[in-house]
């Protein structure tokens, strides 16, 4: 990533909030277990609760040692982040922060929330990791319809296994062909007809090359065409039901969107009737 990008990431999303459940750790690679708040010479373990480009929420104890000199001793700390990326490859480090807040955390009167504000600019790869979470996010909003047609030299490039996959309409599997995705939806050639088809709730799978599972959407048939000369074949616009959308699709899509797309000229597949299953 440029110092371009990450600079544009920190201007524009560096108050914005993430809340790290296990999922977003999961597609963050962020490694709950290893985060630490260092305060003099010594580390304590914490759990996070949200994060900006500017400041952190964190969990801790109201008899551990990092409460006694945070909150007790206003010291400041060092609040360390711990990343395991691709192929194992670890990144690690410390951000400069004070205590901004102290605030009890639910009904617990054995922790509380505290708001760490970073004193300085985080390192680079912070502002890339959370930066690019931001914008897939953002993108999914503003780009939801942006339709990326499958040709074959954007399926290589998506990294996308094949265009062949299972639909299940209504729990049913069946074989289909997709003809283009987005981030709110995809369209698909399948044997059918509309009167059957629309309407309907599905499960489309896609397989991505270098990703560890499928990848499950959940949506509905939204519309439905005949194939010209092929009445027993459509093409279906299926929509995909928003709040269960992956991740790791939105960021797959938002890296094809903001990077790749503006390299490759976009070439409408062609259809043929006879290639559909």
């Amino acid at each position: 990533m440029t110092s371009q990008q990450i600079s544009k990431y920190y201007d524009l999303y560096r108050g914005t909030d993430v809340t790290i459940t296990k999922e977003v750790a999961k597609v963050l690679s962020l490694d709950l277990r290893e985060i630490f708040v260092k305060c003099v010479d010594t580390q304590w373990p914490c759990i996070i609760n949200c994060t900006s480009l500017s400041q952190a929420k964190i969990i801790i104890g109201t008899s551990s040692g990092a409460y006694t000199h945070l909150v007790k001793e206003k010291g400041n700390s060092n609040l360390r982040f711990h990343f395991t990326r691709e192929k194992g490859q670890v990144i690690s480090f410390f951000v400069a922060s004070k205590v901004a807040n102290v605030a009890p955390y639910g009904d617990s009167s054995d922790l509380v929330l505290i708001t760490l504000q970073f004193t300085q600019r985080p390192p680079d790869d912070l502002i890339a990791i959370l930066g690019e979470f931001i914008e897939a996010n953002v993108n999914f909003e503003k780009k939801k319809d942006e339709k990326i047609p499958l040709t074959p030299d954007i399926k290589r490039r998506l990294g996308l296994f094949k265009d062949e996959t299972v639909i299940h309409i209504q729990g049913v599997p069946r074989h289909c062909i997709m003809r283009d995705v987005s981030f709110g939806g995809a369209r698909v050639i399948l044997m059918g007809l509309k009167k059957f088809l629309l309407d309907k709730e599905i499960l489309l799978r896609i397989e991505f090359e270098d990703a560890d599972a499928p990848c499950d959407l959940n949506g509905v048939i939204a519309d439905v065409e005949p194939v010209q000369e092929r009445r027993d074949i459509s093409v279906a616009t299926i929509r995909f039901t928003e709040k269960l959308v992956p991740m790791t699709y939105k960021l797959r899509i938002n890296s094809y969107i903001t990077t790749i797309k503006r390299v490759i000229p976009a070439a409408a597949p062609t259809v043929h009737a006879s290639s559909a299953i």
